[in-house]
């Protein structure tokens, strides 16, 4: 593991890091395993609501794990998330919520270049994407611009697609020669601060691409009230 003060250094400067191995591979699976699970359970609500699943679906985005299953309770706190978290954002540490993001065999569209702060505005916050299967650009990984976590950017691309992501840029916004794509196995992790643009490549590799995505602040921010972050609790220090 690189040095706390390393970590801290190069997520400043370049508005992420990436871990590899963060999580076991055996570990990877358990979480994938619960992750269905409460996929499953998502699609059976909305059945029973009168709901389309597949349409409800669609996104391939599931949140607020956390807040249906006690295995994501403990996963959030996990120390080896949360000492890195610690080294970059300081020692009050607090989970907000977290989100899966799946991308089944057929499916190829990949997310848009966009920030992640207009979603929740307020204080910045730090995102953790940890992949549970091997993650390449062939199915879908996550590429980064470095050092784009300085400014806001203006978010005016076409979001009329279905695919959710109401917040993206232009394609032609970015200089994708500059990006960084994070090749990782399962389990390896990129923390990023919610104002570094980030995208995804479209899933080509004809299997599917699961990543668990929790969300973290420091606890003694001065937020707006989110009703979404319904399982929040300090994982380290104090509010």
């Amino acid at each position: 593991m690189v040095a706390s003060s390393e970590l801290a250094k190069a997520f400043a400067e370049e508005g992420y890091v990436i871990v590899p191995n963060l999580l076991t591979r055996a570990e990877t699976i358990e979480i994938k395993r619960e992750t269905r699970l409460i996929v499953d359970r998502v699609r059976e609500d909305v059945a029973l609501s009168g709901g389309d699943p597949v349409a409800a679906l669609r996104t391939g985005v599931v949140v607020g794990l956390a807040a249906r299953s006690e295995f994501f309770k403990r996963a959030v706190a996990d120390p080896r998330i949360v000492d890195i978290l610690e080294a970059i954002q300081g020692p009050n540490v607090e989970f907000l919520s977290d989100k899966v993001v799946y991308k089944q065999e057929g499916t190829e569209f990949g997310s848009p270049w966009h920030q992640d702060w207009p979603y929740w505005r307020g204080t910045n916050k730090i995102s953790v994407w940890i992949p549970l299967d091997d993650a390449t650009p062939e199915n879908g990984t996550l590429k980064v611009l470095p050092r784009s976590h300085i400014e806001f950017v203006t978010h005016d691309g076409d979001s009329s697609d279905g695919y959710g992501f109401g917040h993206r840029l232009r394609p032609d916004a970015i200089d994708e020669s500059q990006a960084v794509t994070a090749e990782l196995e399962a389990g390896g992790a990129v923390f990023f601060h919610d104002l570094t643009l980030h995208a995804s490549h479209p899933n080509q590799s004809g299997a599917d691409r699961w990543v668990w995505i929790p969300t973290y602040r420091d606890a003694q921010a001065e937020d707006p009230a989110y009703p979404w972050a319904v399982a929040a609790a300090v994982v380290r220090g104090s509010r």
